[in-house]
């Protein structure tokens, strides 16, 4: 027994320093099983165990769920005299077998080990990043492409240097501070996700932490505007982001961005309410589950969805199985989260593809909202429609 446990010691050892890694380490079979072993140390979990945990092997933790303290009958190998370790105390927690009272009196503060958080962790830090990034690049890839193919959307007839008022006062105000507040958030979320993996090595791990606690702020802070301003947008434009037939003519024709008829359209034409209504409902769901994680003792989401979908019938329609409804708070968390950086990053993509059509790919896009006054020949090509209107409204306001 003692060369089997010497040989685990320095295993242990090798595993530690990186000498071997896991996978390359196999103990022998038949020297000393696991059972005898585990009765060896106690009841305590061995390498074996741990080996196999890193290899992906679903192991019988019962010895471990099993050994919280009590009669020696029931965890023989881990219940001194009758009394409860801190180990023993641990495991209970952990598997939720101890018998905790809290004196907040909320049910909820009973949750003293959460150990479900590394189905999140790997899907945060693996295809969450990088799906996500991806996504990015791949948008900003294919817009460059498209530049160099179609090239920037000229007026045809040249500036009539005579300008109309497309927008006013305050409805570049509320974009611009819908736009302001979103880079900051998508800055600062970024920063959160990819500083470990892309900060650290460059700065080091203290400059990273200065960062992250000011990101933290920024973003926990910026929400707001970013919730006011989605709230305006909504109110001011709403009725014009309602779809119509204009819109069938505007996609027939692509908007005149692929080829050279230009169809007509009203205030909005039918892909910027596309980009309207992609920012009006990413921008809800993602100000909730923001909201959620601001206060995720007072606005769960998920266990009561789940919950309706459960009853729904939907997840075992398509096979995957009931989807959980007793949550933690720090479940709801981790789902929230998820979700957050999910809609974050197609809100980036969508924004990304705005900000080209709105500088580079239009000309004298960006004047509607830089000064709110566009070129007369500019609003007869993209949005003739809206220029008749406001023609004749103010051919009829002179006429008063």
């Amino acid at each position: 027994m003692f060369r089997n446990l010497l040989a685990t010691l320095i295993v242990s050892l090798l595993v530690l320093s990186g000498g071997v890694s896991a996978q390359d380490v196999r103990l022998p079979e038949n020297s000393v099983g696991a059972a005898d072993t585990r009765a060896s140390t106690g009841g305590a979990q061995t390498l074996q165990d741990v080996l196999r945990r890193q290899n992906g092997e679903i192991i019988d933790d019962s010895f471990r769920r099993d050994n919280i303290g009590g009669e020696p009958a029931v965890a023989p190998g881990l219940a001194p005299l009758g009394g409860a370790s801190d180990a023993d105390l641990w495991r209970a927690l952990r598997y939720n077998e101890a018998d905790v009272r809290v004196t907040t009196m909320d049910q909820r503060g009973k949750v003293l080990v959460q150990d479900g958080g590394m189905w999140w962790l790997q899907l945060r830090e693996g295809p969450l990043a990088t799906y996500g990034g991806w996504l990015l690049l791949g948008t900003i890839a294919i817009l460059l492409v498209f530049f160099l193919f179609r090239g920037r959307v000229r007026v045809e007839d040249g500036m009539a240097n005579r300008t109309v008022t497309r927008f006013k006062a305050i409805e570049r105000f509320a974009h611009w501070m819908l736009a302001g507040s979103f880079i900051l958030l998508a800055l600062t979320g970024l920063a959160s996700l990819f500083g470990r993996k892309f900060l650290v090595p460059v700065f080091g791990h203290d400059a990273n932490s200065v960062l992250l606690i000011g990101t933290k702020f920024i973003h926990n802070n910026v929400s707001w505007a970013f919730m006011i301003a989605l709230c305006m947008v909504f109110v001011m434009w709403v009725w014009h982001n309602i779809p119509d037939r204009t819109d069938i003519t505007w996609f027939r024709h692509a908007g005149g961005i692929i080829g050279d008829t230009h169809p007509p359209a009203k205030k909005f034409n039918a892909g910027q309410k596309i980009i309207f209504w992609s920012v009006i409902l990413l921008g809800a769901s993602v100000s909730v589950s923001g909201l959620s994680l601001l206060f995720p003792f007072d606005i769960p989401l998920f266990a009561h969805t789940f919950d309706l979908l459960n009853s729904s019938g939907l997840p075992q329609l398509v096979g995957y199985g009931d989807l959980p409804s007793g949550l933690a708070p720090q479940e709801e968390m981790q789902y929230a989260q998820l979700w957050h950086a999910i809609i974050g990053f197609l809100m980036m993509a969508i924004i990304i593809g705005h900000i080209y059509i709105g500088t580079v790919g239009m000309e004298g896009a960006y004047d509607a909202m830089g000064t709110g006054e566009v070129d007369e020949n500019w609003a007869e090509q993209h949005h003739s429609i809206w220029l008749e209107e406001v023609k004749q409204s103010q051919q009829e306001a002179s006429a008063k």
